[in-house]
């Protein structure tokens, strides 16, 4: 937020001749971040449309897309729609019994009690990029403020995007809670969002979704690879059906400012409040700050890679916008641990095994021949699997859901491999790139439709990971036949390239890398370095809520390393609680697949932003570090509700209580 003070004379020059010892009277001007590129606003009345559900309400929220009146060009209202619709429901399980509508959900009100209503809340949306003037950055902001903003208790809620999703990623998790708070909620895409570039077209995405020639957009493109015409021609010849997305294929690291723009989004989140509540300045054009961070409680949060980024821009506060952060499953890459990159690589060699069947055991034994795995059957195989990544820090817990997340950390490692990187999409890094695929994991182009539709649709990490070198030819990596094996293992050669990127040695003999791929790790690595935590929240009260079955992030790698890193930085001065849920993992759309294992974690970032607001709105002591164990289901059949979900505690019992000594975090089994 910048400030700009005007000192103006009383009654100008006359009264400064006469000697006046009036003192100069000081306006505080609302100056619009120079880094913001033109502001687009509407207002919803919150019974046709609105900021949380875009009309749909909580029930057309639980069923299918709504349709476009034409596919082939839908409207941005109705990219918005589906989009929120998308997005909603892609962090939350709105499946039967599992608390949609009962625990949480746009008809459950601030207190956590359900009504009859749709929960549709009224007012006004701004949206705008963040960029340096070139129109290479882009990133995407919004701000929405609910018609029931409380001036005099005003608040901000942080919602940068969870994954790679667009610029609406949170609104189920942050964008939810901050609305119903009455609370402004100010979002970032995070530099990634769709940002879908397709070659056959020459198309973009605008900044509200609509597709436009590369030409047609320019700097409003929310992302167009940096090639020359002669460089996209001769890539979309060889390699039909191919597709650049922003996340992987921006060149720029996007992680690296993960912090930065959070907190730009809070500074045009104080910029729009003070042009709507801010009185007139005396030019008569300019308005005042009202509000600033000495009367507006701002608390950072959202999910997964959005609630490292709260933690990020905590750390990376020093103007003092932040209040304090209330995250949920942060994929935080502490300094001395295990980063992304790294533990997804590994997930990436293994979990292929794991879910693999007795029909199709390529994986498996591809790692058995080249050393990387024992076992004399194919269970025995899984078994040694699921041993080594428990070994490498995953816990048991994870162990029923690691076959699940065998095509996550594919698309996780292979799209990280190109943004540490900055890599261009023409590389095609370990022989990868991204299109949609056939029935027979054959490349395809997306349709007309598709594209369309791509920014309500996509979650910002596009389609397959295809394997250009593939035995016979280019093909889905899961149908992948690798060189070295002449097998069907799901491109494990590739995946051998992967882990080597990230660890700078071969990953079958150990030996130093040479030539490309050396150069090719070096420059992974250092994009790695770009992204870790210093640990250091300012003193900032915090507080992280992580599910101990996290099979995605695991506990051992984000939560409880960065609670560790910063009691070493911050020490006795530290205000950083950590909640541990037992049963709870990553996507909650698995309590309703596996209930027995899995309940969700949604309902923990609510009462753990509950608890950070009375804190700082009443000074309510926060609670202290511990482990919250959950009742699991025995079937879908059965309606969850509040005692499989005991509440976080003021003072846990000495059983539950999560300690820290020097830089020990110790965590109750």
């Amino acid at each position: 937020m910048q400030i700009k003070t005007v000192v103006l004379a009383l009654a100008g020059i006359a009264v400064a001749a006469c000697g006046s010892n009036e003192p100069n009277q000081q306006e505080d001007l609302n100056i619009k971040p120079s880094y913001l590129g033109d502001i687009s606003s509407k207002t919803y009345d919150g019974v046709s449309d609105d900021l949380l559900t875009a009309g749909l309400g909580k029930t057309k929220l639980a069923l299918a897309a709504p349709a476009y009146a034409d596919p082939a060009n839908p409207t941005a209202a109705e990219l918005r729609r589906n989009a929120i619709h998308a997005n909603y429901r892609a962090v939350l399980d709105i499946s039967a019994n599992s608390g949609y509508g009962t625990l949480y959900g746009p008809n459950v009100d601030a207190k956590g009690v359900p009504g009859a209503g749709e929960g549709m809340i009224a007012g006004t949306e701004y949206i705008a990029y963040a960029d340096d003037g070139s129109g290479n950055q882009n990133v995407t902001l919004m701000v929405q403020v609910p018609a029931g903003f409380d001036v005099k208790n005003p608040c901000i809620v942080t919602g940068t995007s969870s994954g790679s999703r667009g610029i609406y990623g949170a609104i189920g998790s942050a964008g939810e809670w901050g609305l119903k708070n009455n609370c402004a909620v100010a979002y970032a895409d995070k530099g990634s969002g769709t940002g879908l570039y397709t070659f056959d077209d020459d198309s973009v995405n605008l900044q509200n979704g609509v597709r436009a020639t590369r030409t047609a957009a320019g700097k409003n493109s929310s992302f167009t690879p940096a090639l020359t015409d002669a460089e996209r021609a001769a890539f979309a010849a060889a390699y039909p059906g191919r597709v650049a997305f922003k996340h992987a294929h921006s060149q720029q690291n996007p992680e690296r400012d993960w912090g930065k723009v959070t907190l730009q989004a809070v500074e045009f989140a104080f910029y729009v409040l003070n042009e709507k509540y801010g009185t007139l300045a005396k030019d008569n054009k300019s308005h005042l700050i009202a509000l600033s961070p000495k009367n507006t409680i701002t608390i950072a949060s959202s999910i997964s890679n959005g609630a490292g980024a709260a933690l990020l821009a905590a750390e990376q506060d020093s103007k003092g916008l932040i209040s304090g952060v209330a995250a949920s499953e942060p994929q935080i890459q502490p300094k001395a641990g295990k980063a992304l990159f790294d533990y997804s690589t590994y997930a990436a060699l293994y979990q292929p095994c794991i879910a693999a069947t007795a029909a199709a055991p390529g994986r498996c034994t591809a790692l058995v021949a080249k050393g990387l795995l024992s076992g004399g059957d194919l269970t025995a195989q899984q078994n040694d699997a699921k041993a080594k990544l428990k070994a490498y820090g995953w816990l048991a817990d994870s162990d029923v859901l690691q076959a699940a997340h065998a095509g996550t950390n594919i698309l996780v490692a292979a799209t990280y491999a190109y943004a540490y990187g900055k890599f261009s999409v023409t590389d095609k890094v370990c022989g990868f790139t991204f299109a949609p695929t056939d029935a027979g994991g054959v490349p395809v182009p997306f349709t007309a439709a598709q594209k369309a539709s791509s920014f309500a649709t996509q979650n910002g990490i596009i389609g397959s990971v295809v394997y250009e070198d593939s035995v016979g030819g280019a093909k889905a990596y899961n149908f992948g036949v690798s060189p070295s094996s002449g097998l069907a293992d799901q491109s494990l050669d590739a995946f051998l390239c992967l882990r080597a990127l990230a660890t700078g040695v071969d990953a079958v003999s150990g030996a130093a890398l040479t030539g490309t791929l050396a150069a090719q790790s070096a420059r992974v690595r250092a994009g790695m370095a770009e992204v870790a935590a210093t640990g250091n929240l300012r003193g900032k009260p915090a507080i992280i809520v992580h599910g101990r079955s996290d099979t995605l992030i695991p506990v051992n790698f984000a939560s409880r390393a960065y609670v560790g890193l910063n009691a070493s930085v911050e020490g006795s001065a530290s205000k950083l609680r950590y909640i541990e849920v037992t049963n709870a993992n990553h996507f909650d759309s698995f309590s309703n697949v596996l209930p027995a294992n899995i309940v969700p974690l949604h309902v923990y970032l609510f009462r753990a932003l509950d608890a950070m607001l009375a804190s700082l709105r009443s000074s309510t002591a926060l609670p202290q570090s511990q482990v919250v164990r959950t009742i699991t289901r025995p079937d879908n059949t059965s309606v969850i509700n509040t005692s499989n979900l005991p509440p976080i505690v003021a003072t846990p019992a000495a059983g539950d209580a999560i300690t820290v000594t020097g830089a020990t975090v110790a965590v109750p089994n």
